[in-house]
């Protein structure tokens, strides 16, 4: 059975069933304390905990998830994978255990003819929480169980809850039996590789407080509405059906892996090395194919980092099977393929997603050449210091710091005949995952925070009437101060203010909040931000300049009509932007985020190479054009299937309702799914000036602009710039570019007459300096001093260049300078005097430490230097005594 059947049976059964069907929301998270929706409850939380109320009754999906925190578990289990589909069903405030049990059993235990997914009663366990008579009971009456293979668990295994206080309750898990050939009998509370958790049925119906820890919380009561969380993972389930051993060989994942291997040369199945290897890729390479197309870039931060480093892990395991070419394409299309029945925007937005992914393959085989002369000045040290083993410090550098993985270290290392300090790089990351997790928790405490809110979200949406009007009446329905709720706040106080209706606007859309002020009789607050911390519900967070506010107090809301003036005109300019984008560029620079504020914008796209001067220009008199024409600007709201039918872009990381805003520019040209304020035509943005172009990361480019009076105002400042040029350049307007070329021609001509009266100096000290070689134990050489350079790289140059005047055999040059105060000396040796025990470094190191420096390197060129410049000469000696001495 296919997953993307498995997806249609579970969507179909649950939507016969009363159950609205809920797409899959996005991998980018919309709780702010979440980078990715870590599973398939994440977007119903609102629901569950009710600080939303829930638009339907019951509701299922099958949801994408993202969890990377047991990525060094991928590929060496069956079941561990970073991006994975949970099939879920939900309840609020409806059925209860009874139903939920009896979905679940009939959905599973049907024949694939009816529609079921086809499993034996007798291959499946139940567990329930240890104190739930009521679970235990309904699995036999509902489900007909035996109670041989009911099993009881504690709070460890099958309790619920977010970790704080609030609503919580019992689990029931059911597992499928794999075989005796998987491990010993006696039910998955002996093993659970053997019996594979197919499905937890979370029955939340309590609050907890005073939670002192997982397992430890006081149950202070029942919910007023009990609900239903259930998720079945579709990986498992689908690799059971599909009779393979593990999730890599599923049908969504098996096609990477198989390209992998013929890239590779390799046979799947033949070492199981080479097996983790190509299940990584598999893995890997889907997980990134799904985040890009839920609009993720590689960077260097937050969702980013987690995606360049599934894409580096991925280039690294191919590495390892011995492809040193790129791969991506191969790989990615393989993916795609696989992944586009279910879900078919994968196909539609595979061009930007491939182009970002080869983008970052590129540049991270740049990064493993560069690791690798890193890696090798490393293993250079070690051997110099007698170490038979590389510090796992450096590989936890090379890992964390540059990108270089730690299994290329280890295999390299082992070429030069070095081990690496595997515990101590073990303990290290270690650590790195602890804060991880610790951050992670940290933020996770944060969710119970909206639980504040829920009182207010009950008297419905915050109407937002800032689309009209610049002020209006409002009445306040709360107020918080410190995440707790109270009925006044006075002068000098910073509280959050829920009103009924408002006219300032929540910052969203890349678009930033309005500022402006509440005012009543004998009270005004000055407004410092507006967010929307739960669907449906402004927030203003204020500060009381006089008087008193309180709940249920009448006030006026009143917008700064300037800044909002402009802040219109900064967003609407970036929909321009975006249009001439796509006008010059093509259809794939797509917008991937923006920032809209008072006479600013910035505009985040796909694109993959700089802009060329002509491009900038292009794309800048086109959006001033559009101007100039004075193009309507109209909106329109419309169910959001009518809105993408006509053509609107619906742009990565907005969150659309069923119902949605259209705004266009022109018509067709620009027409964009916006819920941000805008001007009334275009002439009222006034001019754009196209100040700034950039790369933020592989695959992803800025443009940033000032708009309207802040756009006059930088005209005017490069206008007094390019006066300020004419005067000193004592040149016209037309004739500055042409006078500042000759000016830097005249430059690198002077730079290239003291080049080469350098090297003419250097020259005499190398005609100098050859004719003294004499012998110094077993090899031929030159010791000295060469006072003429003026610099290191001089003295290098120097000594490189006598070394090749002295022909064959076993030669070396070793020279001293004064360098402004400093003794630097520098050996060369060719590799007949290596093999006569000559080791550049060791000299070096035993010649400066007379100067009290220190240095080192290769055994065929090394430097060193020490601040006393008076022991030069000694230090030349010690090193001439040495060479006798081998």
């Amino acid at each position: 059975m296919e997953t993307a059947e498995i997806q249609r049976r579970w969507l179909t059964y649950f939507g016969d069933r009363g159950h609205s069907v809920v797409p899959s929301a996005s991998l980018v998270s919309d709780d702010p304390t979440l980078m990715f929706t870590v599973a398939g409850m994440v977007p119903f939380i609102p629901y569950l905990t009710g600080v939303v109320p829930s638009p339907f009754d019951r509701a299922t999906s099958v949801q994408k998830c993202i969890r990377t925190l047991d990525i060094e578990e991928v590929g060496k289990t069956t079941r561990h994978g970073t991006f994975f589909q949970m099939n879920g069903n939900f309840s609020f405030g409806d059925y209860f255990k009874e139903g939920a049990i009896g979905f679940a059993w009939e959905l599973l235990t049907s024949s694939e003819a009816d529609g079921g997914l086809g499993f034996r009663d007798s291959d499946l366990w139940v567990t329930v929480y240890e104190e739930d008579d009521e679970a235990y009971e309904l699995w036999q009456k509902v489900a007909g169980v035996p109670t041989s293979r009911i099993q009881r668990m504690g709070r460890e295994d099958n309790y619920w809850s977010t970790g704080q206080a609030g609503p919580a309750g019992p689990c029931s898990e059911i597992y499928f039996d794999r075989g005796s050939e998987f491990g010993p009998d006696g039910g998955p509370a002996v093993d659970d590789t053997r019996y594979l958790e197919l499905w937890n049925l979370v029955f939340m119906q309590y609050a907890i407080d005073n939670v002192r820890s997982k397992v430890d919380f006081d149950v202070v009561g029942e919910l007023p509405q009990k609900n239903i969380d259930t998720g079945m993972g579709m990986e498992r389930v689908a690799f059971i059906k599909q009779g393979v051993a593990n999730m890599y060989e599923i049908d969504q994942v098996r096609p990477v892996l198989d390209r992998a291997a013929e890239l590779s040369g390799r046979k799947y199945g033949a070492d199981p090395v080479d097996d983790v290897r190509m299940r990584v890729v598999a893995d890997h390479v889907r997980s990134a194919l799904m985040l890009m197309t839920d609009g993720v870039a590689p960077s260097n931060d937050q969702r980013g980092y987690v995606l360049r480093r599934l894409l580096r892990r991925s280039i690294r395991s191919m590495q390892l099977l011995g492809v040193k070419e790129a791969s991506f394409p191969e790989l990615f299309s393989a993916s795609k393929d696989a992944m586009a029945p279910a879900y078919p925007e994968v196909a539609s937005e595979f061009s930007r997603t491939l182009s970002l992914a080869t983008s970052e393959e590129e540049s991270f085989l740049g990064t493993l050449e560069a690791g690798t002369t890193i890696l090798d000045v490393a293993v250079s040290k070690a051997t110099d210091a007698g170490q038979a083993t590389l510090d796992g410090d450096t590989a936890f550098v090379l890992h964390d710091t540059y990108g270089f993985p730690i299994d290329l270290t280890l295999e390299m290392a082992e070429e030069a005949g070095l081990g690496v300090d595997q515990e101590r790089f073990a303990s290290l990351m270690s650590e790195q995952r602890d804060r991880a997790k610790q951050d992670a928790k940290k933020k996770r405490s944060q969710v119970a925070d909206t639980s504040v809110y829920r009182e207010f979200r009950q008297h419905g949406e915050t109407v937002f009437l800032g689309y009209d009007d610049l002020r209006n009446e409002s009445s306040v329905l709360g107020l918080i101060r410190d995440g707790i709720a109270v009925s006044s706040v006075g002068p000098g106080d910073t509280a959050e203010v829920i009103l009924a209706e408002t006219t300032l606007y929540p910052e969203s859309g890349g678009q930033v909040a309005d500022q402006g002020t509440l005012e009543a009789p004998g009270v005004v607050a000055t407004v410092l931000d507006v967010q929307r911390p739960v669907s449906g519900l402004i927030s203003h967070t204020v500060h009381v300049d006089q008087g008193e506010l309180a709940v249920g107090q009448s006030v006026e809301v009143l917008v700064d009509e300037p800044n909002r003036r402009r802040a219109r005109q900064a967003h609407s300019a970036t929909h321009l932007i975006h249009a001439a984008l796509r006008d010059t560029l093509g259809p794939h620079a797509t917008q991937a985020g923006s920032l809209n504020r008072s006479g600013y914008m910035r505009l985040d796209f796909s694109w993959t190479q700089g802009l060329a001067a002509d491009q900038k220009l292009e794309i800048e008199a086109i959006a001033n054009r559009a101007i100039h024409d004075d193009l309507e600007v109209s909106t329109k709201v419309l169910p959001i299937d009518e809105a993408k039918a006509l053509g609107a872009m619906a742009l990565f990381g907005e969150k659309y309702g069923d119902t949605v805003r259209m705004v266009d520019i022109g018509g067709p040209w620009s027409r964009e799914l916006c819920a941000g304020t805008h001007v009334a035509s275009s002439a009222q943005i006034g001019v754009i000036n196209l100040v700034h172009e950039s790369s933020i990361s592989a695959g992803a480019r800025r443009v940033e602009a000032l708009v309207g009076m802040e756009a006059l105002s930088e005209f005017s400042r490069e206008r007094e710039l390019v006066a300020g040029l004419q005067q000193t350049l004592k040149a016209p307007r037309a004739d500055i570019p042409a006078r500042i070329d000759e000016l830097i021609n005249q430059v690198r001509q002077m730079e290239k007459t003291i080049e080469s009266l350098t090297q003419k100096g250097l020259g005499g000290a190398i005609e100098r300096l050859a004719p003294t070689a004499t012998t110094y134990g077993p090899v031929n050489g030159v010791v000295g001093r060469a006072d003429e350079v003026a610099s290191a790289d001089d003295l290098r140059h120097v000594a490189q260049n006598v070394l090749q005047r002295l022909g064959s055999g076993a030669q070396l040059v070793a020279l001293g300078a004064d360098i402004a105060g400093r003794a630097t000396i520098v050996v060369v040796a060719n590799s007949d005097a290596v093999d006569q025990g000559v080791h550049a470094g060791n000299l070096v190191k035993e010649s400066v430490a007379v100067v009290g420096g220190g240095g080192g390197g290769k055994p065929q060129l090394a430097q060193g230097g020490g601040p006393d410049a008076a022991g030069l000469d000694k230090a030349l000696e010690t090193l001439a005594s040495s060479l006798r001495q081998l």
